[in-house]
């Protein structure tokens, strides 16, 4: 009798299957690479037309700062975007999955993405992995039945806000909000509410920094402003490195002179070449 062979087909996302070979590696003593965490102000707010996101664009790497222009909105649809605070790594990896997987689900339907779908897809797939993907996110659309807005957390729980904020600056941010928000603001208004909110996690959160980026969406269009303004411009040094001749005492002066009796340069092998 034929045997019958079954093919497991492979699944998509993340796999864990080498934790334990990792945690035994630490112990005996290797030293991993540290991933980049943006330490962010990501911060959102639904708006009289829709919804506005916004962002700074510093990643950090512990106490360095890796990248001074880091893209923290996230494409996930023409009319949905997603902030995102934790990992870099992970929020890239993981709204680039739900954007390939709704835009499948646009073309299967024939119809227009709605917020809601986004915000159950993303949240799912965060909660099986039990927090272990470092992705928080804020997630802003519009679809047919108006303007929504949603917070995402690593383990999946979500809420629904007129105005949000996450990250390490998200106080800071919220804060400005808590004082200023209304409902149903203007554009300009609400423009340079999210803007000083982000300023203000810049300011008063060493983790956040660099420039503020902006994500309007309206039910006509989605506006990505990059950079909607520079918050932090480099001066003008102060202080001068370049000093005048004889600021140091010369001690000694020696003059030698050699004479070339040959211009031909001659290479010796060697047993092993230096490794750069």
């Amino acid at each position: 009798m034929a045997g019958v062979t079954v093919t497991e087909i492979p699944r998509g996302g993340f796999s864990f299957e080498l934790t334990k070979r990792n945690e035994a590696l630490r112990r005996a003593g290797l030293v991993f690479p540290k991933a980049v965490k943006t330490g962010t102000t990501i911060a959102g707010i639904v708006f009289k037309d829709g919804v506005i996101l916004g962002a700074d664009t510093r990643a950090t790497e512990g106490t360095v700062v890796a990248d001074k222009n880091c893209e923290k909105i996230h494409y996930i649809a023409d009319n949905i975007y997603c902030c995102g605070a934790g990992t870099a790594a992970d929020t890239e990896y993981t709204t680039n999955i739900i954007s390939t997987s709704l835009e499948l689900h646009r073309l299967a339907t024939g119809r227009k993405l709605r917020v809601g779908t986004a915000c159950r897809m993303l949240k799912q797939y965060l909660y099986r992995y039990q927090g272990e993907i470092g992705a928080y996110l804020v997630l802003g659309g519009v679809d047919i039945t108006g303007p929504h807005l949603f917070t995402i957390h690593a383990h999946g729980s979500t809420d629904k806000l007129p105005y949000v904020t996450m990250g390490s600056g998200s106080l800071a941010a919220m804060a400005v909000f808590e004082d200023r928000y209304v409902p149903n603001m203007e554009l300009q208004e609400a423009k340079e509410l999210v803007k000083d909110a982000i300023r203000a996690g810049i300011f008063n959160d060493l983790g956040s920094g660099s420039n503020v980026d902006l994500c309007v969406i309206t039910a006509d269009k989605t506006d990505y402003i990059r950079p909607y303004e520079v918050a932090n411009e480099k001066g003008v040094r102060a202080g001068d490195y370049r000093y005048k001749r004889g600021t140091t005492a010369v001690l000694e002066t020696s003059v030698r002179k050699f004479e070339v009796t040959s211009d031909t340069v001659a290479t010796h092998a060697t047993e092993e070449a230096m490794e750069t």
